[in-house]
């Protein structure tokens, strides 16, 4: 396995050991990795590996049979990090104030674009519906978007780039220190998908509310699970590799497309095919 040599910033994310077995079938076999503040990582690996399940755990949504994954709790930014398996709902619903998730379906409920946007600033932003309806139209244009076309429209109205653009609006409306993409160009098409490359790369690097990108500013941290070979040709992410239930590779784009792994060299020889399956 190859270590990935940049140091970005402290941990993000530490995932020690992590083992998860559905019966006698075991998923995730003993994983090991850090993801660093101010990193893009992509997860990749064929289908049945075990991306979606450590997706799952990395977000908190799945109990570890074995092992730990612990992140940084920016809501109390003096205490060490905290354990995901060791807190409860309600903590576990404060850590995730920083994060957003951008899901494969995109997860938009019946309603407009404002509304989709607004809920979370609604419910957790302590905004007036003034601020909500500024950083609704700040989050539709920084995605791309022309804001006084979409901003209405409802939900079932909207086309898969479109619908893809809008799920980045919402997130990037939360100004999460942590983003989350679970497969965000399966089934569009390569312009559109193109589209989308760029709007992460700009998303991961953009500053944060009334901040810019100065010394000890907080640095955003990207996560995506993809298939998609030109996305990581594009963004030329960290790749960290699962090939049945364990990491084979850990480090930059550009010496895993040259990587002599066989799982990694079968991996990318049928990229293009399993991108075209998950449509």
């Amino acid at each position: 396995m190859t270590l990935y040599p940049l140091d970005i910033g402290a941990p993000e994310i530490v995932v020690r050991a992590l083992t998860k077995r559905f019966g006698e079938r075991e998923v995730l076999r003993g994983i090991d990795f850090s993801i660093n503040a101010g990193e893009l990582v992509a997860i990749v690996g064929a289908s049945g590996g075990g991306k979606t399940v450590l997706l799952d755990h990395l977000t908190g949504l799945m109990v570890p049979s074995e092992g730990t994954v612990n992140v940084v709790d920016h809501t109390k930014p003096d205490t060490p990090m905290v354990d995901l398996n060791e807190i409860d709902d309600d903590r576990l619903d404060e850590v995730r104030l920083a994060w957003s998730i951008v899901f494969q379906r995109n997860a938009l409920f019946s309603g407009t674009v404002f509304d989709n946007i607004a809920l979370w600033l609604r419910e957790h932003a302590g905004m007036s519906e003034e601020q909500i309806a500024r950083r609704v139209r700040e989050s539709i244009s920084a995605a791309a978007l022309d804001v006084d076309d979409v901003i209405g429209k409802d939900r079932d109205s909207l086309s898969g780039g479109m619908a893809k653009r809008v799920a980045i609006a919402r997130a990037i409306a939360a100004d999460p220190l942590v983003l989350f993409y679970d497969e965000p160009t399966t089934g569009l098409d390569p312009v559109i998908s193109a589209q989308i490359h760029e709007l992460i790369w700009n998303v991961h690097h953009r500053a944060r509310q009334g901040e810019t990108h100065a010394a000890g500013k907080a640095k955003r941290t990207s996560i995506v699970v993809t298939h998609d070979k030109d996305l990581l040709r594009r963004l030329g992410p960290r790749v960290v590799m699962l090939d049945q239930g364990r990491v084979v590779y850990d480090g930059a784009y550009e010496q895993f497309q040259h990587s002599t792994h066989p799982a990694a060299v079968e991996y990318l020889r049928k990229m293009p095919e399993l991108h075209g399956r998950e449509a």
